[in-house]
């Protein structure tokens, strides 16, 4: 038995699913009218990047991010009476367009302040 392999074999291998070229596969899948319209305009991108591009450094900052940014949706309530949820309020927080940016950079001054003060975080958790 020769273990040697031939260069000239080619070895393929088949794959039970997948995408070819996901660009055509979406594109004929989605209507001819909504393949060729124009994308949204974003009027928030501009809020983003400068949330994204805050940078934590000091102590103080980190701790006035985490004390204003709350760490669960204060707009969600659960309505009851006598035991029975009469009401519920879902988390309103994440109909707010930058909402992932403001997460994010509370999670950067959590981090800034574990990490490089070495402080204990757990109260604003």
């Amino acid at each position: 038995m020769n273990s040697s392999k031939n260069d000239d074999t080619k070895t393929s291998t088949l794959v039970s699913w997948g995408w070819v070229n996901q660009t055509n596969a979406i594109s004929s899948a989605v209507s001819p009218s909504k393949a060729s319209a124009k994308p949204a305009i974003d009027f928030f991108s501009p809020v983003r990047r400068w949330l994204d591009k805050i940078e934590v450094k000091e102590a103080r900052f980190a701790h006035f991010l985490c004390q204003r940014i709350p760490s669960q949706c204060p707009f969600e309530r659960r309505v009851q009476f006598k035991g029975y949820t009469l009401l519920y309020i879902p988390p309103l927080c994440k109909l707010n367009p930058v909402y992932d940016e403001v997460v994010a950079l509370r999670f950067r001054a959590l981090c800034y302040l574990a990490d490089v003060c070495g402080e204990d975080i757990s109260i604003y958790c």
